[in-house]
């Protein structure tokens, strides 16, 4: 018994093995978070791992290989998307349409165009109307809004007879579509524009924050910022003010910090609005996870809680790249690794400063 959950466990952790795209030479492999190749470059065209599978292009044709590197899925596709839910969107004699793992079609409700899988749903589309299926190609929300919004962290916005609300991933409505702008769902909140009146929804219930012209989404904590006479402060998930409108730009707190901006220069805040890190940067990037926060001086390096320069200012940091949709986190530390550029080459640092198998690339992309 202990042999095979030991061999169980061992497939757990293969499957769940991390690797990033990466670029050199014109081919495009995969390194693991040891900086070795996984898979070396070999094609001229190559796309992320997703669902344990990555679409290559081989001889003019999309298929499918392994984090193994074998082909499992035959190139015979013109074009091919991410595996998501166990689902794929692929492209054949300039017809759409999903396929599984095995590379067999599946029939799914009729849709004017075919979407991606994201978060266990794809959209349909009928006469100009948006609605929603599972995996198993059965119709959870009915073609009737007008805009269905990529779903985050099981949420969606939706827009219907001109009016945004929110809903989840069965397709309940948890916020009425009424308002003329909402923001994402946090802890049962978002943030919501109701004419010209900005405020704050939770449980159906919108309370106008005076003053306000905008409100950004809470992301990490329970605090996120506000607009008021042309300065940014910062409310709690009641709509109070917890640090009074006094920056001239900011960003979201993260480990109980928060970058903030007067006279164009950067620095941090905590909770009390007491700046602890010194307005003293041409710009200033959210603290990771892992405790670490970029930061500009010529270049950007990275600073701990302390304020202190940990790594040297000798990186690029801008989001882009292949994927070229970066969340604000991504930008510096995930799960202990950066994705930045030196000296025109990308690859990916520790939290030690030191590069990632000594290897820099023509591109990288965040590990998936």
């Amino acid at each position: 018994m202990k042999k095979y959950l030991l061999l169980f466990l061992f497939s757990q952790i293969f499957y769940a093995q991390e690797n990033a795209l990466v670029k050199q030479n014109d081919k495009f492999g995969y390194i693991t978070k040891t900086g070795n190749f996984s898979i070396e470059p070999q094609y001229k065209v190559a796309k992320n791992f997703s669902d344990g599978l990555a679409a290559v292009e081989k001889d003019g044709k999309w298929g499918f290989i392994n984090t193994k590197g074998e082909m499992v899925i035959a190139p015979i596709y013109s074009n091919a998307k991410y595996f998501n839910s166990g689902i794929c969107v692929v492209e054949k004699d300039k017809k759409w349409f999903y396929i599984n793992k095995k590379g067999e079609e599946l029939k799914m409700p009729a849709s004017d165009k075919v979407f991606d899988f994201e978060d266990g749903v794809a959209f349909i589309k009928v006469n100009d109307k948006v609605g929603l299926i599972n995996p198993k190609g059965e119709i959870i929300v009915q073609p009737t809004y007008q805009v269905i919004k990529s779903f985050e962290k099981g949420f969606a916005k939706v827009k219907q007879n001109d009016k945004w609300g929110i809903i989840d991933n069965k397709g309940k409505l948890v916020v009425e579509t009424i308002y003329d702008e909402v923001g994402s769902y946090y802890k049962g909140t978002t943030w919501a524009r109701l004419g010209t009146a900005f405020g704050l929804v939770n449980a159906n219930k919108f309370q106008a924050i005076d003053g306000v012209d905008k409100i950004w989404d809470f992301l990490y904590q329970d605090v996120t910022y506000a607009r008021k006479n042309d300065k940014i402060g910062f409310i709690d998930l009641k709509g109070n003010w917890i640090i009074e409108p006094k920056f001239d730009k900011a960003k979201a707190f993260h480990k109980n910090l928060a970058p903030v901006c007067i006279n164009k220069k950067w620095g941090y805040v905590n909770l009390k609005g007491e700046v602890v890190i010194g307005l003293s940067y041409p710009d200033a990037e959210i603290f990771s996870k892992d405790g670490l926060a970029p930061v500009k001086i010529k270049e950007w390096g990275f600073i701990d809680e302390t304020g202190k320069l940990v790594i040297p200012a000798d990186y690029q940091i801008t989001a882009g790249g292949l994927a070229s949709m970066f969340k604000e986190d991504d930008k510096g530390f995930v799960n202990g690794l950066a994705r930045v550029k030196h000296k025109g080459k990308w690859g990916f640092i520790t939290k030690e400063g030191k590069a990632l198998g000594d290897k820099w690339f023509d591109n990288a992309e965040l590990f998936q």
